[in-house]
């Protein structure tokens, strides 16, 4: 089998790739990989990829600018002489935007896994696990799986062996970046790398904050910050150094992947915001502790590193909404101490383990969740609390989610948990109405469906159209569920094209939601206002 992943997402998300295509070599097949031009150099560091194809992407939006024929035509022509000789067999696109829509038609005639277009320029998902994808992406309060895992999952492989490894630099690579840490200053016992920068402002932790926690470093254990980052955040890592906290070295602009690879690899950790920088390290066996801060969370975005750590605000919004406006001055970029941070290494390199600091240590109070990613039951990428945070809401909620949506998105009828987790009164009273009313919406539509399906009467179609928008505005109405009503409408609309099959998608539909709605079911109060 010959297979042709198409990823047009950013450097981090590309390296995140390498489990689906350690995957498919496992079975023995081979891969090629369309990727942006200006990301090749990630590619080289992936592991097991026959064929690398750069998609010319300045190009393109130049030709887009002249007029969007111009930017198709030079698409077509690309796929036409670059993608099409490789002969794919299959298309495996992770990218849901149109260009990797419109590549997976034009690769060729294979068949189309993940996010694909049909005959008529429609986007289609391929499984219920790439719809969810998308639903969730925009959703942040529903992305309770690893997006490694969910890659892997749209491409139909084994749970069990997932393993991320980079295939990392080469020794000339390796040496290069043995020149650029023997700068390192004297005295230096070891060397801690500081990824400074993150894609927006909002998700990066204060410069302040890197500073004071590498004076601590030096002064505790001797080891030196190296300060990492692209060309554009050199200036960052100059506003470090004059600060003069600390000895460091700084290395902003002055690595492409392949040095970038092999300093990390010298790095007795890496401290950093939610980056490409973080997942290359993962990737490598470079210990972690990330920073997620704003729209970041470690449940999707984390390392796919077991026994790494990974802290956040303990704060009600975090993580909030794409394209929300933040009323509170961005003060989940403050909650994150710098002294909580050093006390987390410090028992770390003492003890190996990441471990809470005692609650007297200075700067250790409240306003951090600290989480350690291990691997769950199924083989995917989880998170265990250091900080207490397993019995709140917001994690009692994703431990319901992951069990739920696991069984349905596998097209198995949902069971129920062997312990629901705990939740509080109020946010029982939030979910329970709405997932019992789901319940009962769906059986009445599974028993109007039915019956319209023997006596096609014009009233009883209008009813059925009629519960298929209540459904969606239940969902959509509400946070907890919105990922539902997105899923919903996409599957409602796919199956509407053939309607003896629609039976059976609203009797899947009610499986879960009844399960669901047994677990979390009404408070008494509730069940006697009905």
């Amino acid at each position: 089998m010959r297979t042709l992943v198409i990823n047009l997402t950013r450097f981090g998300d590309l390296l995140q790739t390498q489990p689906v295509i350690s995957g498919l070599k496992a079975r023995g097949e081979e891969v090629g990989l369309v990727c942006l031009d200006n990301f090749s150099g990630a590619a080289r560091l992936l592991g097991g990829v026959d064929a690398v194809f750069p998609l010319p992407g300045a190009a393109l939006l130049a030709g887009l600018d002249r007029a969007w024929t111009d930017g198709l035509g030079l698409l077509w022509s690309w796929a036409q002489d670059t993608l099409r000789p490789f002969g794919a067999q299959r298309v495996l696109n992770l990218t849901a935007t149109l260009p990797g829509r419109l590549l997976t038609r034009l690769a060729g005639d294979a068949p189309q896994v993940g996010f694909g277009m049909d005959a008529f320029g429609f986007g289609r998902n391929t499984s219920a696990w790439a719809a969810f994808l998308v639903a969730s992406s925009r959703n942040r309060g529903s992305s309770p799986y690893n997006l490694v895992d969910q890659f892997c999952e749209v491409a139909g492989l084994e749970r069990a062996g997932r393993e991320y490894a980079l295939a990392g630099a080469d020794a000339g690579a390796r040496a290069r970046a043995d020149a650029l840490l023997a700068a390192a200053p004297a005295g230096t016992r070891g060397l801690v790398g500081f990824q400074l920068g993150a894609s927006a402002a909002v998700r990066r932790w204060p410069l302040e904050r890197f500073a004071e926690l590498g004076a601590l470093l030096w002064r505790g254990h001797g080891l030196c910050p190296v300060l990492l980052g692209a060309p554009d955040e050199a200036g960052l890592g100059a506003r470090f150094m004059a600060r003069e906290a600390c000895p460091a070295l700084d290395l902003t602009g002055r690595t492409a992947l392949p040095e970038l690879a092999a300093v990390l690899g010298r790095m007795r950790l890496l401290v950093s915001n939610d980056t490409g920088t973080m997942h290359l390290a993962a990737g490598l066996g470079v210990p972690i502790c990330a920073v997620f801060l704003a729209t970041a969370q470690p449940w999707d975005t984390g390392p796919y590193a077991e026994g790494c750590l990974c802290l956040e605000p303990d704060m009600p919004c975090h993580p909030c909404g794409f394209h929300h406006a933040c009323t509170l001055g961005h003060a989940c970029r403050r909650a994150v101490e710098a002294g909580a941070v050093y006390h987390y290494i410090t028992r770390w390199l003492e003890g190996g383990a990441w471990a809470a600091p005692a609650a007297d240590a200075p700067g250790a109070g409240p306003g951090v969740r600290a989480w350690v990613t291990r691997r769950d039951a199924f083989g995917g990428m989880d998170l265990e609390s250091l900080t207490g945070h397993e019995a709140e809401d917001r994690t009692a909620w994703i431990r319901i989610q992951r069990h739920f949506y696991r069984q349905f998105l596998d097209g198995e009828r949902p069971g129920p948990m062997a312990k629901v987790p705990a939740l509080s009164a109020p946010f029982r009273a939030e979910v329970a109405p709405v997932l019992a009313q789901s319940a009962q919406v769906l059986f009445l539509l599974r028993q109007q469906v039915g019956a319209l399906g023997r006596a096609p009467l014009a009233g009883l179609k209008d009813k059925v159209l009629g519960n298929f928008e209540r459904l969606a505005a239940l969902w959509g109405g509400s946070a907890r569920f919105a990922v539902l009503a997105d899923l919903w409408r996409e599957q409602a609309q796919e199956y509407a094209k053939d309607f003896s099959a629609l039976p059976a998608l609203i009797e899947a539909w009610h499986a879960l939601l009844d399960a669901w709605s047994q677990a979390v079911p009404p408070l008494a109060r509730d069940l006697n206002q009905e």
